[in-house]
């Protein structure tokens, strides 16, 4: 069966160091996650930033309320430039999420590249036409509002 591959960028307007501290704190993915997930990390985290190895346990319902268990291993760390976070066990075959950090002129460049397999051979596949890939960009999207309001939102008044 395919790997998928879903890519996203978002230009925050932010220094490097604010991204990074925000994105590598497990603690703020409910913030950016949709609540009809039911999304609720699992693991005590007694660090608050991200290291080569930690392994995270979620919880969390992506389909009709059913609570899934997903436990993913942080990988790639180079601060403050990337991490990639591989799922161990989950709704998934494959889940590698690459996150990427950019400074550019305008702000700091958010890459997420995420490549992902279904189960259930023939199955998956046509969950994933149906739905599946949907709900991912559906999920991208709101995460996407939820950091232009944290880290764009201006004050300032168009005149």
């Amino acid at each position: 069966m395919p790997i998928h591959k879903f890519h996203t960028e978002q230009l925050l307007n932010v220094s490097i160091e604010e991204a990074w501290d925000f994105f590598s704190s497990p603690g703020n993915l409910p913030k950016i996650t949709p609540s009809d997930l039911d999304f609720k990390i699992i693991t005590q985290l007694e660090r608050q930033s991200i290291f080569p190895g930690m392994h995270i346990e979620y919880r969390v319902k992506p389909l009709l309320g059913i609570p899934v268990k997903w436990i993913t291993i942080i990988n790639d760390v180079v601060v403050p430039h990337h991490f990639t976070d591989k799922q161990l066990k989950g709704p998934y075959k494959l889940w590698l999420h690459s996150h990427t950090f950019t400074e550019t002129e305008d702000g700091i460049l958010m890459t997420d590249d995420v490549y992902y397999q279904l189960p259930f051979g023939i199955i998956g596949e046509i969950a994933h036409r149906l739905f599946v890939r949907k709900r991912i960009e559906e999920i991208f999207s709101y995460r996407y509002k939820v950091l232009e309001k944290i880290f764009n939102y201006s004050n300032e008044l168009v005149s």
